[in-house]
């Protein structure tokens, strides 16, 4: 479903030109999971943004389907990240001026997806439905995270991408915000691409692939 291929990607710094990927292949089943490992500084939310067509890379490919990400537009990049992916970060990045409602149902929306029912499982399954009327500000962080998963899988999108997911939650809470994520993922048949520092989350992925200094180091089945 995926394919990356010698992808590289560098950026302008007062130095000059930063290395940040350097020939970087990876490959992602429909309907499987992978974990992107390494230390800060590695290129993992780098590669993440080049997938989600946040950023472009110097050069390589990233191919979806058999389709290539490079040389679209940026209309066609954002129709991707609209319909094609549903992204989840550290920051959470709900909307303060929208219920916890309004924000599951934000990007199925946008997508032209929207299944109430579908919406209103999630809500359930993610702990949310007492607190639909509310709004971010009112939430704990746990709250926040689950409510953003819940709008990255609520237009079934064929990708999620997770940054750092459960970076900013206890070691009980990762495991249960983990827990639904895969749960979750697997009933929206979507493919998993997560970003972690966690070799203790990472093993409850299918594969993990290490990255160090932009090339991968390592991948484990």
């Amino acid at each position: 479903m995926l394919i990356v291929e010698n992808l590289h990607k560098s950026f302008a710094t007062a130095q000059g030109n930063l290395a940040v990927l350097r020939g970087v292949d990876l490959q992602l089943p429909g309907g499987s999971s992978l974990a992107l490992m390494g230390e800060s500084g590695s290129g993992k939310s780098t590669l993440l943004h080049l997938v989600a067509g946040l950023e472009r890379a110097d050069s390589g490919r990233i191919l979806v389907d058999g389709v290539p990400l490079d040389g679209r537009r940026e209309a066609e990049l954002a129709r991707w990240r609209r319909e094609g992916i549903g992204l989840v970060f550290q920051q959470y990045n709900l909307i303060s001026s929208l219920s916890v409602a309004a924000n599951l149902a934000f990007q199925a929306h946008l997508a032209g997806r929207h299944d109430p029912a579908w919406v209103a499982y999630l809500a359930e399954r993610l702990g949310l439905t007492p607190l639909l009327q509310r709004y971010p500000e009112q939430l704990s962080g746990g709250q926040q995270q689950r409510v953003a998963i819940g709008r990255a899988l609520a237009s079934r999108p064929s990708l999620v991408l997770a940054d750092e997911p459960t970076g900013s939650l206890d070691e009980a809470s990762s495991e249960a915000v983990l827990d639904l994520l895969l749960q979750l993922v697997g009933e929206a048949g979507s493919s998993l691409l997560m970003v972690t520092h966690s070799a203790r989350l990472a093993a409850r992925l299918e594969r993990s692939l290490y990255l160090h200094l932009g090339r991968v180091a390592a991948a484990q089945a």
